[in-house]
């Protein structure tokens, strides 16, 4: 059997929730743990038998992802790798369907679909094992969540014994299930023709409403619920980590669990302890270019990238420490993203608030949100300044204390 995987992209008007760290870099290619966001969805693939290529579907421009592709192609040499960029943001189904053509290319028989703002173990072996025993053309990956927060997600009924999806609605005003979709989807390919009947049903649509100009195809919206209409939807439960990243802070915690990854999987990738070598506490991930002083304290969950220099009694975790940042003497970082060039002061102080649930906005009702502390690119930090739980746009320099604050 063979097999395709596409990632949706999305392209630069969106991710919005993700700024001030998405105006210096396109959200699927933040890094987390050392790689960007959509790395670990190839990881992923890349372990699925008989998958032998990945199209990434979006309409950023093409040069964005060439370095992306070159790079990737040599990490996952058994898989081809392609940009396809779309003529304007055509929806979630819309992308597939306009390069169906291109997907169908070598006749596969089954492809995954995966946004690219998700971060997940990513069991696609154990939704291929289950989809093959039931009839349907789809089967999602579907997880619990709190029933406070389900509303902010596609939530699935299904049924009990044979996993059948009853009911799917997206974003729901009212409690419909705690079962909400990860927006990670295996087609059979013959799904091509029912996104051709939800194209033809969307453009009936279009014509009875002359003030209704949508020409975009959703999965969620305009394909799920006519799979589940037509008794072709299943879902494949997960208890799995898994988290959406939509604002610049569920980095943080995307963060935690791929290093707690590579600590199962491929320890090989984390900093150990070493005689007159900084202390390091739990994962830590380094670039093999930054540098640590041997009495800095590091970790837990801590990424460091590129050419980081890290003073003498600095102490950091929970945080994202991004290219050419500098952490001066006896500065602590905790729970933060601190963004590319920036240089944090002696003696200074740089914290968030954990976030234990799924952030999907950074205020509420007007007032910012407690959440991680994000620094966008070079920001400075003076000595012994105390920066907490806010957002920093790019190329600020803070002199006062600050706390609950989004600084212009």
């Amino acid at each position: 059997m063979i097999f395709k995987a596409i990632i949706l992209v999305g392209g630069p008007s969106r991710g919005t929730r993700f700024r001030p760290l998405s105006l210096d870099s396109p959200k699927p290619l933040f890094p987390v743990a050392g790689h960007p966001i959509i790395w670990h969805h190839l990881e992923a693939v890349s372990k699925v038998e008989e998958l032998k290529e990945v199209l990434l579907i979006g309409f950023f421009e093409n040069s964005v992802f060439d370095r992306f592709v070159e790079d990737a192609s040599r990490d996952f040499p058994n898989i081809s790798i392609r940009y396809l960029r779309e003529y304007q943001s055509l929806g979630t189904a819309g992308g597939l369907y306009h390069f169906r053509d291109e997907i169908l290319r070598g006749d596969p028989e089954q492809i995954y679909v995966l946004n690219a703002d998700v971060a997940s173990s990513f069991p696609l072996n154990e939704m291929m094992k289950f989809h093959n025993t039931h009839r349907g053309l789809c089967t999602i990956l579907g997880t619990k969540v709190n029933r406070e927060i389900a509303h902010k997600f596609g939530c699935l009924v299904a049924k009990p014994d044979s996993r059948e999806v009853l009911h799917y609605v997206e974003k729901p005003e009212s409690f419909i299930s705690d079962l909400i979709s990860c927006g990670i989807y295996l087609f059979d390919c013959a799904i091509f023709n029912e996104m051709k009947k939800a194209m033809q049903n969307k453009a009936q649509r279009v014509d009875q409403d002359q003030f209704h100009d949508d020409n975009k195809l959703r999965l969620e919206q305009d394909l799920l619920g006519m799979l589940v209409e037509s008794r072709k939807l299943y879902v494949y439960e997960t208890t799995d980590f898994w988290r959406q990243i939509k604002t610049a802070a569920s980095a943080v915690p995307a963060n935690a669990f791929y290093l707690e990854q590579y600590r199962k999987n491929n320890p090989s990738r984390l900093l150990k302890n070493e005689p007159n070598g900084p202390e390091i506490v739990g994962c830590v991930y380094k670039h093999p270019t930054a540098t640590i002083d041997p009495s800095a304290k590091v970790g837990p969950n801590v990424t460091i990238g590129p050419r980081v220099v890290i003073g003498k009694g600095v102490r950091v975790n929970d945080s994202i420490i991004l290219d050419n940042a500098e952490i001066k003497n006896n500065s602590c970082i905790l729970h933060s993203i601190i963004g590319w060039d920036s240089k944090i002061g002696c003696w200074a102080r740089v914290e968030g608030t954990p976030t234990s649930s799924h952030v999907t906005s950074i205020t509420e009702n007007g007032v910012k949100v407690e959440s991680v502390t994000i620094l966008a690119k070079e920001v400075t930090v003076t000595d012994e300044i105390i920066i907490r739980d806010c957002i920093v746009l790019p190329h600020k320099q803070l002199k006062t204390s600050c706390h609950n604050e989004i600084l212009m």
